[in-house]
């Protein structure tokens, strides 16, 4: 049991900070956006097993229990009487610790999901007071804004808002493309793996490595919405109207002063150049190791927590 506690906490500690800041510095991704969003989940979900179960395993190392006898162990001793001998402070500190953890990021993921169906609420209220309905597209409203504007908002009822500065500026190619691109976010509920790593962010806001993470995982999705848009639309005509975007919205906002603004900016300069230069995808063999690999980084940690319940 100490030294599968050893093993998860190596390996806790490499998922929260060699390999995700590996991953996201490399040149691979970009090109194989769907193989890198199933690494970077496991990496996330790996990494939270990892931590829990090596607390665990720490906390239950001498004392002679598994996972259901110790809790029924200090369960009992809650409501009867002293502690068995086994749990010192050190135990009771760790196993605390385990609860802790597995707590919060449950009830952040949980909170992170409520406000987010709660936002998109209330924001589909503004959208039915703000926007008008599409002459031609049904669930896609106007807006009246001069800067080239297109989102979508998922859910029970999925709408795509799209400003008059934007419709003024593409041709109707350009248009379809960039609906393409939205259509296919609401399709692959791209917002829940967003959700997910927004709920990580928020549980672990002292951690860098989730805001990293969230970052590329924006970034991920927005790719993958590109591949599927581009089997509607050439990818010439996505990436001119990306860029026709892009130069409208900086004049009509001045976006890149913010650095939201310029990380923006950036994400479609990414986006824009994979569009119009061959990328290299990985080969099969290389994208079944990463597939391994993503499988094992959650296999290990939740096979060690199904053994530490028997």
């Amino acid at each position: 049991m100490l030294i599968g506690a050893v093993a998860l906490a190596v390996l806790a500690v490499a998922l929260a900070w060699p390999i995700p800041i590996a991953l996201a510095r490399a040149a691979w991704p970009v090109d194989n956006p769907a193989t890198a969003l199933v690494l970077w989940q496991a990496i996330a979900l790996g990494g939270g097993l990892s931590m829990f179960g090596s607390l665990l395993g720490f906390g239950l190392a001498g004392t002679g229990a598994n996972l259901p006898h110790a809790g029924a162990d200090l369960l009992a001793a809650a409501f009867t009487g002293p502690l068995p001998s086994a749990y010192g402070a050190i135990q009771l500190f760790l196993l605390s610790a385990a609860a802790l953890l597995a707590l919060d990021l449950l009830v952040n993921l949980v909170d992170t999901a409520v406000r987010a169906e709660r936002e998109r609420r209330r924001h589909r209220d503004l959208i039915a007071l703000l926007t008008a309905p599409h002459a031609d597209r049904a669930r896609v409203r106007v807006i009246e804004h001069p800067a080239p504007v297109a989102y979508c908002l998922p859910g029970a009822r999925t709408v795509t808002v799209l400003s008059n500065g934007l419709i003024e500026l593409l041709d109707a190619d350009r248009l379809r493309a960039v609906l393409a691109h939205e259509d296919a976010h609401l399709r692959q509920q791209h917002h829940l793996m967003l959700l997910a790593f927004r709920s990580w962010r928020r549980a672990l806001p002292w951690f860098p490595i989730a805001t990293r993470a969230e970052r590329s995982v924006g970034l991920l999705v927005e790719l993958l919405a590109d591949d599927q848009a581009v089997r509607q639309a050439d990818a010439e005509t996505l990436a001119a109207a990306i860029e026709q975007v892009g130069s409208g919205w900086e004049a009509a906002e001045d976006a890149t002063t913010s650095a939201a603004g310029r990380s923006v900016a950036s994400a479609m300069a990414v986006r824009i150049r994979r569009l119009r230069v061959n990328g290299r995808p990985l080969t099969r063999a290389a994208r079944l190791g990463v597939l391994a690999a993503s499988v094992g980084l959650v296999a290990v940690p939740a096979g060690y927590l199904v053994a530490l319940m028997i």
